[in-house]
């Protein structure tokens, strides 16, 4: 795998809408130039797409023009970074307009999350490293202030490029909702909760090194059965990673997605990482089992608490 070369103050840094245009819709502009003005203070030199503002009827209308935009900026010599704005739900319709050639020949840090999932595969495809990572509305728009967890990570990953690095859990949560559509929000800290157990480990001995290889599952069934969903040997010695959306996937959906990944044998090469080589697949799928019995016991819950207030 190709890594691009770190970020560093001064650097121009482009904002890219590859999925959804909430960032050009009036009501939420306020949170695109919070966050743009905390790339700025990060010492970046940030450029901001020519379509990436353009709102969300016109690029639903137009994948080819996110797709202009992701394109320009990969070859644009000056650019060192792209970040985007938000997720969505189609960045998928952009793989009939991506030049896989001009991304090999010119890697770069590219960083966003949950639908951006389809682009990093886009990325990992021609063997460019990529970061799965804050996004412009979303994390560096954090209310009040950006966290601390966010831009010790960002500083490790993206500026500092250390090989050695270890992603620990973070101390603080939030799950707090405050309406995007009222600007005052932006300077309402949202309630943190502490964290009380860090990392689960269901088995092994929770230590594992390697390439990370995953996303947002959401997206994974709009992938499987591309040309940039990797072959099985391209998982070998991986550490796969799942996210799961604000839609709270269902249980049972998630159970069925995980069923794919074992069909396809994806479990068994990620299982040949050093850490996880003694681990035996009925396991695994007990584990698997025992996560998706927790997540509907939860939902459950969840949804018994709604009905009785």
């Amino acid at each position: 795998m190709i890594k691009p070369k770190k970020l560093k103050k001064g650097d121009k840094v482009a904002i890219v809408s590859l999925s959804s245009g909430l960032a050009g819709e009036k009501m939420f502009r306020h949170r695109y130039e919070l966050g743009k003005k905390r790339l700025e203070q990060l010492g970046f030199n940030v450029v901001t797409m020519k379509n990436a503002l353009k709102g969300i009827e016109y690029l639903y209308n137009h994948p080819e023009k996110r797709a202009e935009d992701f394109m320009e900026a990969i070859l644009d010599k000056d650019i060192k970074g792209i970040i985007c704005n938000i997720g969505g739900d189609d960045a998928i319709r952009l793989l009939p307009y991506i030049d896989f050639e001009a991304i090999a020949n010119n890697p770069k840090v590219f960083m966003g999350y949950s639908d951006t999932t389809i682009n990093h595969y886009m990325m990992q495809k021609v063997g460019v490293v990529s970061y799965y990572g804050p996004a412009v509305m979303t994390d560096f728009a954090e209310n009040n202030s950006m966290h601390t967890y966010t831009l010790k990570y960002i500083n490790e990953v993206l500026l500092e490029n250390r090989e050695d690095i270890v992603i620990k859990s973070s101390d603080k949560w939030t799950s707090e909702y405050l309406d995007w559509a009222i600007e005052e929000n932006d300077n309402i800290p949202r309630k943190m909760n502490e964290e009380k157990y860090g990392y689960e480990v269901l088995q092994g001995d929770g230590i594992f090194t390697g390439e990370l290889l995953g996303g947002c599952v959401d997206v994974f069934p709009m992938m499987i059965g591309t040309n940039i969903w990797p072959k099985k040997e391209e998982w070998k010695n991986k550490i796969l990673f799942l996210e799961t959306s604000e839609d709270e996937i269902k249980p049972l959906y998630l159970q069925y997605i995980l069923r794919n990944l074992v069909a396809q044998g994806i479990f068994e090469e990620i299982s040949r990482n050093n850490s996880t080589e003694n681990l035996k697949m009925r396991n695994i799928m007990k584990s698997i089992r025992r996560c998706i019995k927790r997540l509907h016991m939860r939902q459950i819950r969840k949804t018994y608490q709604y009905y009785i207030m």
